[in-house]
């Protein structure tokens, strides 16, 4: 009679195991939304010559950096070091990307363009740093290889619910960088 009980109990055990996945894995409402307004209107000028040359050129300006020199960069970043703020603010690629967000109706909230290094290139907004790579939004983007769309959580920002989408930025086959969009995810019903 132990035996069968041990056995039962273990049956349920092994069912809530097998189950515990499946509901893991349910996908936030606001996913597929924000994916196939990716897809259908930002991939498409994603290898836009602008993109592609702007990091490219940062590839390899950054290509000899040392991390201590990436996180002296950070920190004057964060310091607010006007000089490097415009360097990125204010640059052919940022203007690019201020007239997509311009252009999307108010869906697009900000959009920020990184190297391979998870460095800032071109930009619509401020971001509170400069050096991305070690955050999920390019780690799960360009660390994940071309093709790669990743969709963040829903988040309050000044009474809007945004997403962060960010996707692999792809020059013949190989990834080069990433880009990261605030959606509204309110714009996209």
């Amino acid at each position: 009679m132990n035996i069968r009980y041990g056995i039962a109990a273990l049956a349920t055990v092994a069912g809530i195991l097998v189950a515990a996945p499946a509901f893991a894995q349910e996908e936030a409402p606001h996913v597929k939304p924000a994916t196939a307004y990716v897809q259908k209107n930002i991939l498409p000028w994603l290898d836009d010559k602008v993109i592609i040359v702007a990091v490219k050129d940062s590839n390899k300006a950054h290509a000899k950096l040392m991390q201590d020199e990436i996180i002296k960069m950070d920190k004057a970043w964060i310091a607010k070091d006007q000089a490097l703020i415009d360097s990125i603010r204010k640059n052919k690629l940022s203007e690019f990307l201020i007239a997509k967000k311009e252009a999307s109706g108010g869906v697009i909230t900000e959009a920020f363009v990184m190297d391979n290094r998870g460095l800032n290139v071109g930009q619509t907004d401020g971001t509170s740093d400069l050096w991305q790579a070690d955050e999920a939004k390019w780690q799960k983007s360009y660390g994940a290889g071309p093709g790669a769309i990743f969709v963040d959580k829903v988040e309050e920002d000044g009474g809007k619910k945004i997403t962060q989408v960010s996707v692999t930025i792809v020059d013949k086959d190989v990834a080069i960088g990433a880009v990261t969009f605030g959606i509204d995810v309110d714009k996209l019903k």
